[in-house]
């Protein structure tokens, strides 16, 4: 799932890439998924025009991109690199592949200037180091971790790495490209192992970030999609747990969280979530939607669920409920109309009519409103926040995410790695910063999951559909 729908410029062109807090105008008659909820009592019966078509698009307020040829060493080649790729990327930049890691997923940089990528699949953490005989050569990919259960969330904190299991988190001592004695910091956490979970458990993977106080904030994901019965679970599940300095008892940090695979640690020591929210999301409001001149509420609308609810991209603090299943985060201008423009910025929560029709289950109007958001099922997974002054002029400080892209929504939203400004607490637009791995006809070659910035400024962006780890380069 992932955010942008346009199709791709010729070659060389450049395009002008827009942030998501830009009111977008949909019109989409071929949209086949998409979604809102609504919070307060159903509004009076709204316009019953049937919804227009077309993709999602905003004026922009970003650095153009151009289109440019994605370098390939000659190592590194292989399906789907052994034919020539173009990405777009900000004017000037290069992007190049840095190394080739097999279902690559989150990404860490070591203390020593390693860079760490998860691969579940393989239940391991592979460390990419330079290779030793020659300076120019391609990374050497090798293996850090093996045998363990789902690796994926990775974390550094006062020289120990953390490394998130289905079921586990623990803390290693790393030096000089090796891991060893690993000490639990919280185990027993829901995996599809669980005993009341038999098997059936659709978000197993998790994420881990430390704050400067040595707090430990682990993701723990829904049972499925909209399984309530996760806010009742010992331990809860759709929540971020958060572990004292210096161990204890994980407790709940913030819930309502479906799927917070997106998580990390600002450098000014607040937490933020990238969420992967719910699919099918019924029509919440007494009135015509699809323009057919009945009401369609707690109908499942394609023109609908295509753009609700949004992905979140919150700011959690003790106690925070994002909501799930119970209220949405809404981006319509004008709730529920057909056709209206979209926000992604603080935006409120609407009641889900499939879940909480009456508003008995949680009062969606006492939620803070989401500071920002993506793209219904953009599918945000890999978060992390740049270093010192950032990137490069126009961009700054601020965090990059790794958009998956769609798998259930048509037009698919493409994959791509999106950069939000962030200065002062306050988390900027949506911008993208390197797309280019989708077809007009929805066909992909490449899914970024991840993006670090490196010690040496460039951005690192895991793939783990093409099997890669790209570099993006600022021009000198």
């Amino acid at each position: 799932m992932v955010g942008r729908l346009d199709a791709q410029p010729p070659a060389g062109e450049d395009v002008a890439v827009p942030t998501r807090r830009a009111r977008l105008t949909l019109a989409a008659a071929s949209l086949l998924l998409v979604g809102v909820t609504g919070c307060s009592t159903s509004p009076a019966a709204g316009p019953s025009s049937a919804p227009s078509t077309a993709a999602t698009s905003a004026a922009s307020a970003s650095s153009p991109l151009a289109t440019v040829d994605l370098v390939v060493p000659a190592d590194l080649t292989g399906a789907p690199l052994d034919e020539p790729r173009t990405v777009q990327a900000p004017k000037g930049w290069t992007v190049s592949v840095f190394a080739r890691v097999d279902a690559a997923r989150l990404l860490a940089w070591t203390p020593d200037g390693r860079l760490l990528v998860s691969r579940p699949k393989a239940g391991e953490v592979d460390v990419i180091s330079p290779a030793a005989s020659d300076p120019q050569a391609s990374p050497v990919a090798e293996t850090l971790l093996s045998g363990l259960d789902q690796p994926h969330g990775l974390a550094f904190h006062d020289g120990r790495l953390y490394v998130a299991q289905s079921d586990r988190v623990d803390a290693y001592t790393y030096a000089d490209g090796r891991a060893s004695d690993p000490q639990p910091v919280v185990t027993g956490l829901p995996d599809a192992k669980s005993p009341d979970l038999r098997g059936a458990y659709a978000h197993a993977l998790k994420s881990v970030a430390v704050g400067e106080d040595g707090a430990v904030y682990v993701s723990v994901g829904s049972t499925g999609n909209i399984s309530a019965e996760d806010r009742d679970a010992d331990p809860q599940r759709a929540t971020i747990l958060r572990v004292p300095p210096g161990g204890g008892k994980a407790e709940v940090f913030a819930r309502g969280v479906r799927n917070g695979t997106g998580l990390a640690v600002a450098p000014d020591g607040e937490v933020w979530t990238a969420v992967n929210n719910r699919d099918n999301i019924e029509y919440p409001y007494d009135r015509d939607f699809d323009g057919d001149g009945r009401s369609d509420q707690g109908d499942l609308l394609p023109a609908y669920v295509g753009d609700h609810p949004l992905e979140p991209f919150a700011h959690l603090t003790q106690g925070r409920d994002l909501g799930w299943p119970y209220c949405n985060p809404d981006p319509d201008v004008e709730p529920g109309v057909p056709g209206t423009a979209l926000d992604y910025s603080d935006r409120p929560f609407v009641r889900d009519v499939e879940t909480n029709a009456d508003g008995s289950k949680l009062d969606c109007s006492t939620l803070a409103p989401v500071e920002q958001g993506m793209g219904a099922h953009s599918a945000p997974l890999g978060l992390s926040f740049t270093s010192g002054a950032g990137l490069p002029a126009p961009y700054g400080a601020g965090a990059l995410v790794g958009v998956h892209g769609s798998w259930n929504r048509t037009p698919p939203r493409a994959p791509e790695v999106s950069f939000f400004s962030y200065a002062n607490g306050r988390m900027g637009d949506q911008q993208t910063i390197l797309t280019g791995f989708q077809s007009a006809d929805g066909d992909r070659w490449g899914r970024p999951v991840a993006a670090v910035q490196g010690p040496d400024g460039d951005v690192y962006v895991s793939d783990d559909a093409a099997g890669a780890i790209y570099r993006m380069t600022p021009p000198a």
